[in-house]
């Protein structure tokens, strides 16, 4: 391999399909390639993570793996059973930053000991946009000083399990209707509502020590009208390192996401990112050999008609290197000084868990509910209506004949990012004014009823401690 393809397989960061490491993938680390992304489909049990994690540092010592372990409605290595701890937003209604960071240590050592290195987590953006479609209950809340707070509490978290933290979605992703995996947003701030509403996180990140900030697919008008966000000079260059003065890691959002692959193409993506200045590309959780074989030749090509300055290449493998033996330098630390307790995350969704509104005795349930549901994410093993014995059930999409003789509980996620599931609701309210309803997203719209209750998120325990509310316990 030439001097050039090693500086270009440093700064990639391909997924793959399946829990084996395929041989294409093996090749590359020989040859190099910085880094790798774990998702949901390549885990299958803890020794098989860990396993995994281990060939891979066989075939090259030096590749650290990176992983979105966000806890609560993200995970990826408690994907099939749902996560053992809340979420931000959980976190951020109990507003206690030494359980937020007992949290994210706890949330760390699961991570570490699978082998992981760095952590894509904690959520920085602030979500000010109750319709938001992507962040919601990611986010600890709509205030920027209370994120901000918890952003860097979750971060000393991390570090302190031996984990790198990496903030996103810079410059924040909060106030937005399109989920740039599926479009692009844009937002319309200028630099003093950035400063004011959504740069305070990022910055409280950077200064506990963040390892590595993500930059996400946003039009930002005000500072380039033309190109999104990951991919702006004006953006990386201006704000993350300027106004911010990050000189740590800075990685591409997924650049496979529609918002700019269909722009740019998955390899033009990738050119456009470097020459931005960012340092590494995360290309996609289905990346082939093929979709790497063609990104790399794109950033040789760029390279060799000078669209991407040599220098500006060599800069970004260097923190590739320099974030490399971080990583080998914070494994150092015993296991058993990071090893944290999923009860520790139990606890913590049942402080967040509470009763918003409640007409005198609607609470706890008298007997056996029917329930009805909005079809919540697959990483929710658990619905709530499997923790309430006696119950029957129904999707909400699906609510032509509900009981009368049974309590009647409603369980959306975030309501009001539906107007079709909002009008359900509130149509199911008028019919039965003894309602109660469970809101396991941003309780942003009140939907009337008996009772208004919160989970604030729809991870395993915030499910529990929701359905606990309901029985009194």
């Amino acid at each position: 391999m030439s001097e050039l393809d090693v500086l270009i397989a440093r700064v990639l960061q391909p997924g793959f399909v399946g829990p084996a490491l395929p041989d294409w993938v093996r090749r590359r680390l020989a040859g190099g390639l910085g880094s790798v992304i774990l998702f949901a489909a390549n885990i299958e049990s803890p020794t098989q993570l860990r396993t995994l994690t281990d060939e891979l540092r066989a075939e090259n010592p030096d590749v650290f793996v990176a992983v979105d372990e966000e806890a609560g409605d993200i995970t990826r290595l408690e994907f099939a059973t749902g996560s053992s701890y809340p979420g931000n937003l959980a976190l951020g209604a109990v507003d206690d930053v030494a359980l937020t960071e007992a949290v994210a240590r706890s949330v760390g050592s699961l991570v570490r000991a699978a082998g992981i290195d760095l952590d894509y987590a904690p959520v920085a953006d602030v979500n000010t946009e109750p319709r938001n479609p992507v962040i919601g209950a990611r986010s600890f809340g709509s205030d920027p000083a209370l994120v901000a707070r918890h952003v860097a509490a979750a971060v000393r978290g991390l570090h302190a399990a031996g984990v790198a933290a990496c903030a996103k979605h810079f410059p924040g992703h909060g106030d937005t209707v399109v989920d740039s995996h599926f479009g692009l947003p844009t937002v319309h701030a200028t630099l003093a509502e950035l400063r004011r509403d959504t740069l305070p996180p990022f910055a409280a990140a950077v200064g506990a020590g963040a390892r590595a900030v993500m930059v996400a697919h946003l039009l930002m008008p005000e500072f380039d009208a033309e190109h999104p966000a990951s991919v702006s000079p004006a953006v990386v260059g201006g704000l993350l390192r300027g106004e911010l003065g990050f000189d740590g890691l800075a990685v591409t959002d997924g650049i496979g996401m529609a918002a700019v692959r269909e722009r740019y193409g998955l390899a033009g993506a990738a050119v456009r990112a470097l020459v931005a200045g960012m340092d590494l590309v995360c290309v996609d959780n289905t990346s082939t050999d093929a979709d790497i074989a063609a990104v790399t030749k794109a950033i040789a090509a760029a390279v060799q008609d000078g669209t991407l300055a040599e220098g500006r290449l060599v800069e970004a493998a260097e923190r590739v290197a320099a974030f490399a033996a971080w990583r080998r330098e914070a494994r150092e630390v015993s296991e058993a000084e990071a090893v944290g307790s999923p009860d520790d995350g139990l606890a913590a969704a049942r402080r967040a868990a509470r009763v918003l509104r409640a007409d005198p005795d609607a609470l706890p349930l008298k007997s056996a509910p029917h329930v009805v549901e909005v079809e919540l994410p697959r990483s929710l093993a658990t619905p709530l209506a499997d923790l309430l014995p006696g119950t029957t059930h129904a999707k909400l999409a699906d609510t032509a004949t509900v009981p009368a003789d049974r309590p009647l509980v409603v369980v959306v996620r975030g309501v009001q990012r539906s107007p079709e599931d909002l009008d359900r609701v509130t149509r199911l309210v008028k019919e039965r004014p003894d309602t109660i309803v469970v809101d396991l997203g941003v309780a942003h719209v009140d939907p009337g009823g008996a009772a208004w209750v919160a989970g604030y998120g729809v991870s395993r325990v915030c499910v529990q401690a929701a359905a606990e509310v309901l029985a009194g316990r």
